[in-house]
């Protein structure tokens, strides 16, 4: 490759700061200069250019250098917002409260995770459990993994006798897991370390050792290199890993690109799950006390999602949605358990079903309408009360031992921080167990569900939330955010971040999209391959809703997403580029053409489909792809894309090509920027450093772009 060359190239960008006839001041910004390649690929006889292919090197020092001016060139811009230091300080003082857990117990110990306030990691602390909890001390403080509070804690998991404490820690933000043993009471570390894990549970077989997942690691970059057989491993304590054996995934005639396995709370089965895809498996079923066990098959296709929750010796309890979209519990025998034999415990009804036990019983939450519905059952299918919940929100835990006489829930909404409820199980009473002492009235703040038509009638809806008193003007700071895939849920929960936004007068509108699992499989399949556009046409009509509705206009609306939601905002902003005045594709999927070639992207087909499926599929992915359908001469709104280097679920590449296009492309006098984090990945287990400077920015760019001098806040009464 030629050397990359940042030349003088300027672009005039007119950043409008104007907000009720304020003067309006302009600012010349150089974008760097982004080579191009005679890249191009072949798809069912058509050509299609890929002239920023080199971008896809995340190892090359061209790549290192075009990302170190483009962030200078990030920064710069926003350092010019005059508040920014404001923001700053007020998502540091919101996030500055305590954070603590509920407390569980394992072997002697009871232990809970706990943040002071602005600690970059949880910390977990135990305390002998039938002691004083003022007593409890340290356990283990990922804060101390890494001088930058990069490194953080994954899954954790103990012996059944919780003598020994397994847990797996992420460096920089990547899905490569690191997995270490301590003794819980020498604490010193048991064998050696385990490497080069990913995408993985740990699951204990007695003391002796413990089973895991993970992929060959690949040929070529960690960080993007295809990872596409998934295999799990059992490890024996006290023997180097090289002698791990194989459980599962190695035979050549069947690939799977992600699997799992776990032992039976009773230590009699281990459990193992595999699929091809993000959505559908099969599963298996050995004896764990019987030597030279075969595996027993208990789903042998891949048309639907199915796992254990329960186990009495033979007797099975699994949670389906064989022939029942939004989810039923069956029983069956271990000794003939195929799907012919399954018998309903608790049937499918018209909600999507997310059950949980403890104490002897089946919690099943319902979503309805997105919002939280507990009922507790007895493990005959008997109902035994409707859980009654401290308002109406979101719902997590209801989870225990099955000796267990209580358990501990939260409870959050878009505007109350979760609070613990302590659950008498067998009396079915709560009471509040502990409540967060943060900086924030819920009282000020309300939250209201409407329901809209998508482009095709469908009725979709949407929380917005809001400080009372705002005014229906049509020019209120307006983020609107989706998602729409995977069979992932939005449900209503607090954010700091969120709640910053409000307190500076903004509105915050979350829209449960088609593609997610809000209502079921129905409504995820409805958003799939090549109905895939009905997702983008639900955000849209949301977006015209709002504006319709006098809470926004174009203008002061900014339209965010991450993920598949990144993909989101790419597709709806290509599409629609007069949507919105302000975009936030984070971590995007923005390449359908090629998403599939990297890490465990192929997994994905299920939701997309791939280019390489047939003409018909090729010609629908690259009709919507964001890369691929950013024109010449159009005015996109201001932009920026955020992503991280360490990002090896949805590599940085999608980001990096898509910016690089749109900076060629944009006719407009709005800024199209990409931030990106260093020794961060896809979002999980971020500093809260990082997170609060990364969430200082976006509302900096966000605010700034929808022409404000200074902070906004609320004002006058809402007209409804």
């Amino acid at each position: 490759m030629k050397k990359l060359f940042y030349g003088a190239a300027a672009l005039l960008v007119l950043i409008s700061c104007k907000e009720n006839d304020k003067k309006q001041v302009n600012m010349a910004m150089t974008y760097p200069q982004t080579k191009k390649v005679d890249t191009v690929d072949v798809y069912h006889g058509v050509e299609v250019a890929d002239p920023y292919r080199w971008l896809e090197d995340d190892r090359s020092e061209e790549t290192g250098e075009w990302v170190k001016s483009q962030n200078k060139t990030t920064q710069e811009f926003l350092s010019q917002i005059s508040y920014r230091d404001e923001i700053k300080d007020r998502l540091t003082n919101l996030w500055n409260y305590e954070k603590v857990g509920a407390p569980f117990i394992e072997g002697d110990y009871a232990y809970f995770y706990k943040n002071d306030g602005l600690q970059n990691q949880y910390v977990i602390y135990r305390y002998l459990k039938d002691s004083d909890p003022e007593t409890a001390e340290v356990f283990l403080d990922p804060n101390t993994f890494s001088k930058e509070g990069t490194t953080s804690l994954g899954g954790t998991s103990f012996t059944k006798d919780g003598s020994l404490f397994a847990y797996s820690i992420s460096e920089g933000g990547s899905d490569w897991r690191k997995i270490i043993v301590l003794d819980v009471n020498s604490m010193k570390q048991v064998g050696d370390t385990i490497v080069d894990v990913k995408f993985s549970g740990i699951s204990w077989k007695g003391n002796d050792g413990f089973y895991y997942s993970s992929y060959d690691k690949p040929d070529g970059s960690e960080l993007s290199a295809m990872t596409d057989r998934h295999k799990l491993y059992y490890h024996k304590l006290g023997t180097p890993q090289s002698e791990d054996q194989v459980i599962f995934g190695d035979n050549p005639d069947e690939k799977y690109r992600y699997v799992s396995g776990r032992v039976t709370r009773d230590q009699k089965y281990l459990v193992i799950s595999g699929s091809t895809a993000t959505n559908g498996g099969k599963m298996w079923m050995k004896e764990l006390n019987v030597k030279n066990a075969p595996l027993v098959a208990v789903v042998d296709n891949f048309d639907s999602n199915t796992y254990l929750i329960h186990n009495e010796g033979s007797k099975l309890w699994l949670v389906t949605d064989y022939n029942a979209p939004n989810k039923r519990i069956v029983t069956t025998d271990f000794s003939n358990p195929t799907q012919d034999t399954w018998k309903d415990v608790i049937p499918e009804t018209e909600h999507v079903l997310s059950p949980s036990t403890g104490g002897g019983y089946i919690f099943t939450e319902y979503m309805v309408d997105a919002v939280s519905q507990v009922k507790q059952y007895d493990y005959n299918g008997e109902l035994v009360r409707e859980v009654k919940l401290p308002g109406i929100g979101n719902v997590g835990g209801f989870g225990a031992k099955e000796e267990d006489e209580t358990l501990y829930y939260s409870f959050t909404n878009y505007t109350t921080p979760g609070s613990t409820y302590l659950y008498n199980i067998k009396e079915g009473t709560s009471e509040l167990y502990r409540k967060p002492d943060i900086k924030f009235n819920s009282e000020d703040y309300e939250s209201k569900q409407v329901f809209y038509s998508s482009k095709d009638g469908t009725q979709i809806p949407m929380i917005i939330s809001y400080k009372k008193g705002i005014a229906l003007n049509g020019k209120n700071p307006t983020i609107l955010y989706g998602y729409g895939g995977f069979n992932i849920s939005l449900n209503p929960g607090f954010s700091v971040t969120r709640a910053a936004w409000m307190e500076m007068g903004g509105v915050y509108a979350v829209a449960n999209l088609r593609g997610g699992g809000e209502y079921g499989k129905k409504w995820h399949d409805a958003g799939t391959k090549m109905q895939k556009q009905n997702v983008f046409d639900d955000f849209i009509a949301a977006g015209e809703w709002l504006k319709e509705n006098k809470y926004t206009d174009t203008k002061h609306l900014a339209i965010q997403g991450g993920s598949n939601g990144g993909l989101l905002v790419g597709a709806t902003m290509t599409q629609r580029p007069d949507l919105a005045g302000v975009a936030f594709p984070a971590v995007g999927v923005l390449d359908m053409l090629r998403y599939n070639k990297f890490t465990s992207g192929a997994g994905w087909s299920y939701d997309y489909g791939t280019a390489e499926d047939s003409p018909e599929m090729f010609e629908y992915l690259k009709g919507y792809s964001p890369l691929h359908n950013i024109e010449e001469g159009v005015s996109y709104p201001a932009t920026m894309v955020t992503t991280g280097d360490h990002d090896d679920r949805v590599v940085p590449a999608h980001s990096f090509k898509f910016a690089a296009e749109l900076q060629e492309k944009q006719a407009g006098n709005a800024p199209t920027l990409i931030r990106i984090e260093t020794d961060a990945g896809h979002g999980a287990g971020k500093s809260t450093e990082q997170q609060i400077q990364e969430w200082t920015d976006i509302y900096g760019f966000g605010l700034y772009n929808m022409g404000y001098e200074q902070l906004p806040e609320a004002s006058a009464k809402v007209k409804m």
